[in-house]
């Protein structure tokens, strides 16, 4: 469906972005200025317990400092409510009082028909949960109640419901009600044989009823009593309604319980699903009748950053498990993590819970444990590597692990916990750590005392990654406060800035928070004074030309993105040679001494060109615009193909 020109503009205009965030959020009042227009709340897109997602009424745009997640009210409404682009913006329509126009006929005749299928669900789960009362619903009961100590309490919340063994009790029932056959086999809920016939796809099994997003019935999951039955458990088919690889099971309250707080947890089916909800663990989700897709972790990951994986403890489940690694290695993102928590003896969660109840299920949610463990866990056990070939084959198929990790960041630390659990379990007796020798005369020796305190507080004492990187971020951070003016022009290249410190971190999100704010400086001297003075006052910074020449926006920002291309060269440079000393093995080849070089050209080119006109940065504009031009030119910042 098109939308007339305009339509979004006035849609825009008409709602206030705080009115609608603030339905899912508590704003922080301290952080907050609404006269200005200016709300900031913890972010509902992930758990954190600071305000760090950020709301300007006046431009109708959020952005959360912690997972990034920024839009506009159409994105917020879209991403908060798992909705699709057109579903939002009726959402905002019928909060503004607007009118959507009118839709094409395809379009419509599509949307009528979703409709019609959601009714035939809804009208068969109460045909299903009417009958689990009844004298042909006792056996379910009974297995209900005693196998999976669920009272009727439990029954209503979860819809349970019972189809009778009768294949023709739910066709008769909804042909009562005037829906069509071509519905109800399009519903799934029934089938039709190879005569034409109609029954049941359910009969004799108690039925769950599988919601979307939104609370909508979108298909059913049937559990058999008959042990001889071809298949215990029974999922609807894939329909005009439900995708089983894109939706979840308890999906919406899974996601409340967890904006509260509570850890997510995946589990194997549905009946776990439910045992975790019914003892307090009410942020429970499960895969339909398929091993979790990329799709559905993607949607969890929206849910939690990091949750918990409870598998059974038998072998299908740990097969499970190394399925889900194999999966999330590529989207592995900074923030976005997987915890796996095995359970004993080869129990499911409804087992442990009823065995020994939800302190025993929170302990072993306790000792969940990251991905990078099982993945070594995986490669390792079982195996003898008395050889140097064998520790040559694992060193070969770790490093093919961490070649998928698209991340670099994450990437290297992987690398970092490979290399320690390597040295773990092939010994320590060629590891010798550097040990301080004896004092003798003659040489530096620390002072008696230990470090002075003009050493400890020194940059090269402080520094969290390599000294020049955090000077060039000190200068970018002084001069983007000093001139707020030029903040828009260079907002995404700060968003995306790896930063060393904390304190780098803290001023970036006010500088963001702050952009075109003539008294952005002022404010962050009020609201963070010792990051500001910490920056300020270093003396590289405080001759930079921008920190010195206040008042000159055009010389900033000729500076600003210098001082970004060459970090971003640096830093190129050195993950080349990382990145290259990861892939030796045994003699270095000629790709290899290729990649090497390379990175020492470009970090060559980065210094070269930034000592060129150093001495009149701030004099000679000529001069720092053909600099700025080579950088450019040059592209020091991406790797040549040669």
């Amino acid at each position: 469906m098109s939308l007339p020109n305009g339509f979004l503009d006035e849609l825009r205009t008409r709602v206030t972005l705080s009115s609608i965030v603030g339905k899912k959020v508590t704003w922080d009042m301290r952080k907050s200025n609404l006269a200005k227009g200016d709300f900031w709340a913890p972010c509902p897109f992930h758990q954190e317990k600071s305000a760090s997602f950020h709301v300007d009424d006046r431009k109708g745009y959020y952005y959360c400092f912690g997972c990034h997640a920024k839009g506009d009210a159409v994105t917020f409404v879209k991403d908060s409510d798992n909705l699709g682009f057109m579903e939002a913006v009726e959402v905002l329509a019928r909060e503004a009082g607007m009118t959507m126009p009118a839709r094409d006929p395809r379009a419509a005749e599509k949307a009528d028909r979703r409709t019609e299928l959601t009714q035939v669900m809804d009208e068969a789960v109460k045909f299903y949960r009417l009958q689990l009362k009844t004298a042909a619903g006792s056996a379910a009961r009974s297995y209900l109640a005693q196998k999976r100590r669920l009272n009727e309490a439990a029954w209503d919340r979860w819809d349970i419901g019972w189809s009778p063994d009768n294949a023709q009790a739910v066709v008769e029932h909804l042909r009562a009600k005037g829906l069509s056959e071509d519905l109800m086999t399009a519903s799934g809920v029934v089938a039709k044989s190879d005569s034409g016939r109609l029954y049941d796809r359910f009969h004799a099994r108690i039925i769950f009823p599988i919601r979307d997003a939104r609370g909508r019935v979108i298909s059913l999951g049937g559990r058999s009593l008959d042990p001889n039955a071809r298949a215990k458990y029974l999922n609807g088919p894939e329909t005009e309604l439900f995708d089983k690889g894109r939706n979840l099971f308890n999906h919406a309250p899974a996601r409340e319980a967890a904006g509260k707080g509570q850890t997510l947890i995946v589990a194997e089916g549905y009946m776990d699903v439910i045992a975790l909800s019914e003892a307090g663990f009410t942020a429970a989700v499960a895969p339909l009748g398929t091993a979790v897709t990329e799709d559905q972790l993607r949607l969890i990951w929206r849910i939690s950053d990091e949750p918990v994986i409870a598998l059974d403890g038998d072998t299908a489940g740990l097969r499970a498990a190394q399925r889900v690694i194999d999966l999330a290695l590529p989207l592995l993102q900074a923030g976005k993590a997987l915890r796996f928590a095995i359970l004993p003896g080869g129990m499911d969660p409804d087992d442990l819970i009823k065995a020994q109840g939800a302190p025993a299920m929170q302990a072993v949610l306790d000792g969940a444990k990251p991905m990078v463990q099982l993945l070594w866990q995986r490669e390792t056990e079982g195996r003898v590597f008395d050889s140097p070939e064998r520790r040559a084959s694992l060193d070969k198929v770790l490093r093919g692990h961490l070649a998928r990790i698209a991340d670099q960041s994450i990437r290297n630390h992987y690398a970092e916990e490979m290399k320690r659990l390597r040295l773990d379990l092939f010994g320590t007796a060629q590891y010798r750590p550097f040990q301080p020798g004896p004092f003798r005369p003659g040489r530096r020796n620390a002072p008696p005392g230990g470090a002075l305190a003009t050493t400890r507080s020194s940059l090269l004492a402080q520094a969290q990654g390599p000294v020049e990187e955090t000077l060039r971020e000190a200068v970018i951070l002084a001069t983007l406060i000093l001139h707020p003016g030029v903040i828009h022009r260079f907002e995404t290249a700060l968003e995306r800035l790896d930063l060393t410190g904390d304190d780098h971190d803290t001023l970036r999100q006010m500088i963001l928070a702050g952009a075109d704010m003539p008294d952005l400086h002022d404010r962050i001297a009020q609201s963070a004074p010792a990051a500001l003075d910490a920056v300020l006052s270093r003396p590289h910074v405080a001759i930079a030309p921008p920190v010195r020449n206040r008042q000159d926006d055009e010389l900033a920002a000729l500076c600003l993105a210098e001082e970004l291309a060459k970090l971003e060269a640096r830093r190129g440079a050195r993950r080349e040679i990382e990145d290259a000393m990861e892939d030796m093995d045994g003699l270095p080849d000629e790709g290899l001494t290729w990649r090497l070089s390379q990175a020492a050209e470009a970090r060559h080119r980065s210094e070269k060109s930034g000592q060129s006109d150093s001495s009149d940065l701030g004099e000679d504009r000529a001069a720092l615009s053909r600099q700025l031009q080579r950088l450019i030119d040059d592209q020091v910042w991406i790797k040549k193909n040669r």
